[in-house]
């Protein structure tokens, strides 16, 4: 070792040894103050947001400057399924960060083929190669550009009630209003409607029929639009923040074989669906399909390092042997992800929350979200799996009138403001969007976490009830 390297690690275990931070804040005022002067926050007009001061988060919950706590029935953005600080997972990030904190993505390192084993572990048999994205978004985009090199086609098809992320290509194939600021998008992207029983476009009278003028649909959009030039289709495996909308039965087989028929690539987003969410590994297995692509991020590592991927299946990847892919990420398998990602599916096995989310749908909040449902006029439906559900809240039963306009905003979303707004007041922190209110607390959260941020709900639907005529 040259006297040059022996000062450097010298001088580097003192700066260790110094504060590396800036002092931390311990008032409220300046961290807002802060964030207003300097932060541009997402999917937001910057000038009528009060973004609250959050001092601190463990487990299910977090704490604001003044120590009121919140559990959180959002999981953030349906991403901390492992809960916010767990030991040992931030161990795992610190122990990674001493050993290897960043490398190019170009080698071989030991932490990304082992997150890359293990995610492929996970999904269903044949997929077993991973391509490593920092978060969804780039994820379902990588997916599409491979289904495109794959098939030699350009079409994609991608359901109206969906989110795929808010880069270009990601953003084009999302199906709310979220993607029409920014059209025109990504050329040769068709939507679909998919199935949704409560509010069916098929005029449907039962989940099968659903299923069966659901299938047709699709059919006859990939008839018009040249079956011969559709590359792919992708859909939420269960529809995340546009309803949790858990598809009837027969429908994802249905989709599977028009794939298989036709040479259509599968591609399901599981990137809020997967790893625990809805009581698996990955929802698929709900269903035992097998798409051809996989996408996830989220709860892979619960966001504590930014990573998402694809999984591929062996006739893709094949695709790619002595052809190379034209794309990649200068993150691509970081390292800190990695070791994060490792580190976080080895505590679901050891912690069983796999299991446990799928006991939190089947013996809490499924029953507990009927009993609530029976009470309050404003309830329309209620839906869901694991740890991943939906409370419909509607100003009339019988005519299903949302208890807000699609999109509303404003005065017109005033309803579901004053609901938010009740269950904050409360200590709980809900995830709202249109006229639903999910239930997606974290897949560690206990029973009685749970069912406390239940009896919330309950208390908080009487303001929902006050706009329902019944």
């Amino acid at each position: 070792m040259t006297e040059a390297t022996t000062q450097h690690l010298a001088d580097t275990d003192t700066r260790m040894a110094e504060p590396t931070t800036f002092p931390l804040p311990t008032d409220r005022e300046s961290v807002w103050e802060a964030d207003r002067a300097h932060v541009f926050h997402s999917w937001s007009a910057q000038g009528v947001i009060s973004p609250l001061p959050v001092a601190r988060a463990q487990g299910s919950r977090f704490w604001d400057f003044d120590g009121k706590g919140y559990l959180d029935f959002s999981s953030g953005l349906v991403h901390a399924n492992i809960g916010y600080q767990h030991p040992k997972l931030v161990a795992a990030i610190q122990e990674q960060v001493g050993r290897m904190s960043t490398l190019a993505p170009g080698f071989a390192v030991d932490v990304r083929s082992e997150a890359a084993r293990l995610i492929a572990s996970k999904a269903p048999e044949g997929l077993e190669i991973v391509f490593f994205t920092n978060g969804g978004a780039e994820a379902t985009e990588n997916a599409i550009r491979m289904a495109r090199l794959h098939t030699g086609r350009h079409k994609v098809l991608a359901a109206y009630r969906s989110y795929h992320g808010a880069t270009a290509g990601a953003l084009t194939m999302t199906g709310d209003p979220r993607r029409i600021p920014s059209e025109p998008g990504l050329p040769g992207i068709v939507h679909f409607w998919g199935p949704y029983p409560y509010r069916s476009a098929f005029h449907s009278g039962s989940p099968e029929e659903e299923t069966q003028r659901a299938l047709a649909h699709v059919r006859d959009t990939i008839m018009v639009e040249g079956p011969g030039s559709v590359a792919a289709i992708i859909l939420e495996t269960v529809v995340g923040t546009n309803g949790v909308l858990v598809p009837p039965p027969g429908y994802l087989a249905g989709i599977r074989a028009i794939c298989d028929e036709l040479g259509i690539v599968m591609i399901a987003d599981e990137v809020m669906a997967g790893f625990a969410r809805c009581g698996e590994w990955f929802a698929v297995d709900h269903w035992g399909i097998t798409p051809d692509l996989i996408t996830f991020a989220k709860g892979v590592n619960s966001g504590y390092v930014p990573l998402g991927g694809v999984v591929i299946s062996r006739a893709i990847a094949e695709t790619f042997r002595e052809r190379v892919y034209p794309g990649g990420l200068t993150y691509s398998g970081h390292p800190l992800a990695c070791a994060s990602a490792v580190a976080s599916i080895r505590i679901f096995e050891e912690e069983g929350i796999v299991e446990h989310a799928r006991m939190l749908g089947t013996d809490v909040i499924g029953p507990e979200l009927e009993r609530i449902a029976a009470r309050h006029p404003s309830v329309g439906e209620v839906r869901g799996l694991g740890a991943m559900w939906a409370i419909e809240l509607v100003r009339d039963r019988h005519t299903r009138e949302p208890l807000v306009p699609y999109n509303a905003t404003g005065a017109a979303a005033a309803p579901m403001t004053q609901f938010a707004v009740a269950c904050k007041e409360r200590g709980l922190w809900p995830f709202v969007h249109f006229n639903r209110t999910h239930v997606v607390p974290p897949c560690t959260t206990s029973v009685e976490e749970v069912r406390e941020g239940l009896a919330i709900l309950d208390e908080a639907l009487t303001v929902a009830d006050a706009h329902s005529v019944g």
